[in-house]
């Protein structure tokens, strides 16, 4: 799979060269992590919820593979596009 590796390389340029962010996708506040670093998830695995507008949202992990960083709390607010996990 060669070719999505640079795609994905040039509009996420801040992601880790081997990682790939789950991003915030509205602003809200993190009810719950699913996953601790060193786990290894499965892609379509839940890895937290975000409660945003009185509704709590799944976010799913994009591929597998095993949690390298984790940049949120729970019970933390986040904005729109900020990074919660990376998945290496």
């Amino acid at each position: 799979h060669g070719r999505g590796r640079a795609d994905a390389a040039s509009f996420r340029p801040a992601a880790p060269a081997a990682g790939e962010q789950i991003c915030a996708p509205m602003p809200g506040n993190i009810l719950d992590i699913k996953v601790n670093v060193g786990d290894t998830v499965n892609a379509d695995d839940v890895v937290i919820i975000l409660e945003a507008m009185k509704m709590e949202n799944e976010i799913f992990a994009p591929a597998s593979g095993k949690v390298i960083a984790i940049n949120t709390t729970k019970g933390a607010s986040v904005n729109s596009g900020d990074c919660l996990l990376v998945i290496g």
